[in-house]
């Protein structure tokens, strides 16, 4: 079987940019199990309440939830387990420097294909206030409205 190149998204998680801003990302691989990327590979993964922790100088992902495999059977692992996330020390070691400041947090923000390989992108994000999401949804509808009178101008023209 010949190996896909580029990246094809699994999940996103739009709700990590609605609710943060992110400063830095990172690449990291991801510890998986038997069945687990037969499972990424029809796309059933969903990172909407999974969160980053840093436990003994270890980045793991917990909440991240991938569907057990249809035919998978005994061999099936507990879909909301702990994975640990695979980064080099540096990385590491930004990530546990940053997060310790105030009102800094680690979030996923997407698992993908990578080639023939499973990522997450993780983000360093400090948490968005109230007003701040205001102005976000204030310059979408901008946006949006700039879009259709753009869209209603051609058709006519």
């Amino acid at each position: 079987m010949p190996k896909q190149k580029g990246e094809r998204l699994i999940a996103n998680n739009k709700k990590a940019y609605f609710d943060y801003f992110i400063d830095e990302k990172f690449e990291a691989g991801i510890e998986l199990k038997g069945t687990e990327v037969k499972s990424l590979r029809m796309g059933h993964c969903s990172i909407k309440e999974a969160f980053v922790a840093v436990e003994n100088g270890e980045v793991i992902i917990r909440q991240m939830h991938i569907s057990p495999y249809e035919k998978g059977n005994i061999f099936n692992k507990d879909p909301l387990r702990p994975r640990k996330l695979l980064l080099h020390k540096y990385e590491i070691n930004k990530i546990i420097g940053q997060s310790k400041q105030k009102g800094s947090t680690v979030v996923p923000l997407r698992v993908y294909f990578k080639d023939s390989l499973v990522k997450v992108e993780i983000g360093l994000a400090r948490g968005k206030k109230l007003y701040d999401k205001r102005k976000d949804i204030a310059k979408k509808d901008m946006k949006r409205e700039a879009e259709k009178e753009f869209k209603v101008r051609n058709v006519r023209g």
